[in-house]
């Protein structure tokens, strides 16, 4: 009898460590006031964003972009707000510069830009692995606003069989860390 109780719990305990990376991702994006692309990776988080804007999910796109980061002889909001005047839709797209490095301080800074544009309901965009901490971060810190996500989705750096690349455990790893610090220590302070 215990060995069987050993058995169901060891299964149970692989079933449960396998289905982690599906449980870290949430890719429901709904039409909303203002899409809002996440400070972080500048490839396919903004090319999402793009593409929901464009098929009429929402009316503005803001760019979270780190403030004072640079690359060589450039900064990122140089960069971002380069990359949002050539856009066909730089009439619809907005940068706002951060200083936080969590996503918890980013919600703050964030909501200061939303509110410029009159937006209630934001379509949140990040890496499909961030998505269920960044909803709940936003959801939390900032109960004025509706929140959506819609996932950008990276196959170099995760995916839902994190145990079949090196890189995919590291983040899924790094991510149920950050997850499970929000949740138990940094939610309640």
């Amino acid at each position: 009898m215990r060995t069987i109780r050993l058995v169901v719990l060891i299964l149970l305990l692989f079933w449960i460590v396998s289905r982690s990376g599906k449980f870290l991702v949430i890719d429901e994006p709904q039409k909303a006031d203002a899409i809002l692309v996440l400070a972080g990776e500048t490839d396919r988080r903004p090319a999402r964003a793009l593409a929901l804007l464009t098929q009429g999910d929402a009316p503005r796109l803001v760019l979270d972009v780190p403030a004072d980061a640079k690359i060589y002889d450039s900064t990122y909001l140089q960069i971002a707000e380069r990359w949002a005047s050539g856009q066909p839709q730089s009439q619809s797209i907005s940068v706002c510069p951060i200083q936080g490095l969590s996503t918890k301080s980013e919600s703050t800074e964030a909501a200061a830009c939303l509110r410029k544009f009159g937006a209630h309901s934001v379509l949140l965009v990040t890496s499909e692995f961030h998505t269920r901490r960044a909803l709940s971060v936003f959801r939390k810190e900032q109960p004025d606003f509706a929140f959506q996500v819609a996932a950008a989705y990276d196959p170099t750096q995760f995916g839902e069989r994190w145990w079949q690349h090196r890189q995919w455990a590291k983040t899924n790893l790094d991510e149920w860390l950050r997850l499970l610090w929000w949740e138990s220590v940094d939610r309640w302070y």
